[in-house]
């Protein structure tokens, strides 16, 4: 943006052949756009030659110049913007855009570490992922591989399944300490995962990595993670969970997949379908619940590879298909007997192991959609002018907004309190003392 212009040689652009716009002293040649503009031609050549910063800000986010900035030509001589631009690693300064400790208040949860770490993480991935991927959930393609190569190179993929001795060699953003990888690091990658607000692009950035990994990691051989653990927090392949069915969704017990040893004993042969697999369309592995036995638990997991006999469609939710949600069909599919998680028959247990991560690590990227749509509420309401004043002016809506902040806050404190339980137990204390709080608290953060 070298070029620099006159207010009088701009408004000399104010014709459908010529038009020109003033958006914060920056010029933009909107002739050919104008026939694109969603609210019609006829009105946006209306305000050709003009400045229109206030006008623009009455009717979009600042963040919708950042798609049209192919049609930028210049700025006003002798004169600067106004309106400051959001850097990826800023910290907001919008009223509860941010937890608490993040905006000065004290904290007995959070350390520097913590912070430098969720800033090391907002940049990446406002400049390494949300920039190149800004547009998929307008047109719904999953994440590239390249992303999750990404990812995997930065440690996120590593990090997202939380403390472990999975994190060993992967290096840390800000270089944390494996050692020192707490629920609360694991809580800000999900936050800031969140914070990018394209939820149907953020799940398939490895969901199915957090509920189809940990299954692996804790029930798998030693030979069968040192082959597959690698390759998928370094993202050269991905992986899902695959229990759900068409007639047993919520009821694993009523599972129909059925998995039959061969004579030989060297495999299984699996038979069946499943349904509402989070990114199943595109996994390379499927961490998968099958029947053994005829009694309602005696079911086993196994670890089924992409190959011959497995099949994957896609199924477009209400969501969107960026998640790529698959209806999988398993048909004569042979897998070894080594891909067992577990023991045969022992499959409830490890199907019940992960529930309590899952649903907390839900909860934590609720709470940040939820976060994200205060701070964007805040600056909508001080943007935008009605009735001769500010939507911040008007009762009804700072009513509206304290409502909301005091839901937020009043969850996102007990979450806090969950992180620190589970920082100071071990597995078999949380599966005792916070199944019922995890749970108790899903359902308050789906209410507010």
């Amino acid at each position: 943006m070298s070029k620099e212009f006159t207010r009088d040689e701009v408004a000399a652009h104010s014709s459908e052949k010529s038009a020109w716009i003033i958006i914060d002293t920056v010029v933009y040649d909107i002739t050919k756009f104008a026939a694109m503009h969603p609210g019609g031609e006829l009105l946006i050549l209306e305000y050709a030659g003009k400045d229109v910063t206030k006008e623009y800000y009455g009717f979009h986010r600042q963040e919708i110049l950042d798609k049209y900035r192919r049609l930028v030509i210049g700025s006003i001589v002798n004169e600067k913007p106004e309106i400051i631009w959001n850097s990826p690693d800023n910290i907001s300064k919008v009223p509860y855009a941010e937890p608490s400790h993040m905006q000065g208040f004290h904290s007995p949860y959070y350390n520097q570490s913590h912070k430098d770490f969720r800033l090391a993480v907002r940049k990446f991935m406002r400049t390494e992922i949300y920039n190149d991927e800004v547009n998929k959930d307008d047109f719904n393609p999953p994440a590239s591989r390249e992303v999750y190569q990404k990812m995997g190179k930065a440690g996120l993929l590593a990090a997202k399944i939380g403390p472990g001795v999975h994190l060993k060699g992967y290096q840390q953003l800000t270089g944390v300490d494996p050692s020192k990888y707490d629920y609360f690091h694991e809580l800000i990658v999900h936050e800031e995962m969140s914070n990018i607000g394209l939820p149907g692009y953020g799940d398939s950035l490895c969901s199915g990595l957090l509920i189809g990994l940990p299954p692996v990691l804790n029930f798998g051989s030693v030979e069968l993670k040192k082959r597959v653990v690698p390759e998928i927090l370094n993202g050269d392949k991905c992986i899902c969970l695959a229990i759900s069915e068409p007639a047993a969704g919520s009821d694993v017990a009523g599972m129909k997949t059925t998995a039959v040893k061969t004579p030989c004993g060297k495999f299984y042969i699996v038979n069946g379908v499943k349904k509402w697999i989070t990114n199943g369309t595109f996994s390379d592995y499927f961490t998968t619940a099958v029947r053994t036995g005829d009694g309602p638990y005696e079911l086993t997991m196994l670890l089924i590879e992409r190959k011959h006999g497995v099949e994957t469609k896609s199924i477009k939710t209400s969501h969107n298909t960026t998640t790529g949600t698959a209806y999988v069909i398993f048909e004569n599919c042979k897998v070894p007997v080594e891909n067992i998680l577990g023991k045969e028959g022992g499959g409830f247990p490890v199907i019940m192991t992960n529930f309590n991560h899952e649903r907390w690590a839900m909860i934590v990227c609720y709470l940040a959609a939820c976060r994200l749509v205060i701070e964007e509420c805040f600056k909508w309401a001080n943007q935008r002018e009605v009735f001769g004043k500010k939507l911040i002016g008007q009762p009804v809506i700072r009513n509206k907004l304290a409502h909301m902040v005091s839901k937020l806050e009043s969850a996102h404190s007990w979450l806090e309190n969950i992180t620190y339980q589970m920082n100071n137990m071990n597995y078999k204390q949380q599966s005792k003392h916070l199944a019922g709080p995890i749970a108790l608290l899903k359902m308050l953060t789906t209410r507010v």
